[in-house]
């Protein structure tokens, strides 16, 4: 599988997730379905996993199959009508935002910039004197 390829599923994840955290404030949802998506939302936010991180390469595993695993399970416990309806929201929503992600970006790359300039100088001046 390309690079691209991982990346353009990575967005889909990305974009079904948002889709399902919409479907879960709907009305028309049913509750079980509502249930799982909490509970795989909480799952791929939370800092503690089933397989802790920091083991190399089985860290991520559960992170990679069974995040996909439940948003895919999630998706198909809700009608399709409404799954597209909030995946069109959501992926409106993520077209609205990657300019405002360009900014964050730029302030944090700044401030970051920014206090390296300033422990630098106080480096500096440490050692000089």
């Amino acid at each position: 599988m390309n690079p691209g390829r991982w990346a353009a599923r990575a967005a889909s994840i990305r974009t079904d997730a948002y889709a399902l955290y919409l479907a879960a404030k709907d009305p028309r949802v049913p509750w079980a379905a509502k249930a799982l998506v909490l509970f795989v939302l909480a799952y791929a936010l939370s800092p503690v996993d089933l397989i802790p991180d920091w083991i190399p390469v089985l860290g991520f595993v559960d992170d990679l199959i069974l995040v996909p695993l439940g948003v895919a399970l999630a998706a198909r416990l809700i009608p399709r009508e409404i799954l597209a309806e909030h995946r069109s929201e959501a992926a409106r929503r993520f077209a609205d935002v990657r300019p405002r992600i360009l900014w964050g970006a730029v302030i944090i790359v700044g401030l970051w910039s920014g206090t390296a300039v300033l422990v630098a100088f106080l480096l500096w001046k440490l050692l000089a004197g």
